[in-house]
């Protein structure tokens, strides 16, 4: 199991509504993500600042999955007013964090 680390920054005022929209995921977001393999997706958040970490089969699948995914375009969209994400130029993906420590 591959495991990958995001971090994002919710617009100031905004984490109510993000949290809402989340609580509200379109079932066609959730289908994109099952289809992309990705599994314990959790995402947690201290003052502006969000933490998102999900586990897959496979990392190049799960991102392949998303970078073609339309319904992910949209929600990538609809979100951009409650949140900055980074993205990698040459991926268009969110850069990956690097894993410093593990216990198990």
């Amino acid at each position: 199991m591959e495991r990958y680390a995001w971090k994002a920054r919710v617009r100031e005022g905004m984490l109510a509504e993000y949290i809402r929209r989340h609580d509200a995921i379109w079932p066609e977001m959730t289908a994109m993500l099952n289809e992309a393999g990705i599994h314990n997706y959790t995402i947690w958040n201290v003052g502006d600042e969000l933490f998102g970490y999900y586990e897959c089969e496979d990392l190049q699948h799960a991102c392949r999955v998303q970078a073609q995914s339309e319904v992910n375009r949209k929600w990538d969209e609809y979100m951009k007013d409650v949140m900055v994400m980074e993205r990698d130029p040459q991926t268009g993906a969110q850069p990956q964090l690097r894993q410093v420590f593990l216990h198990e």
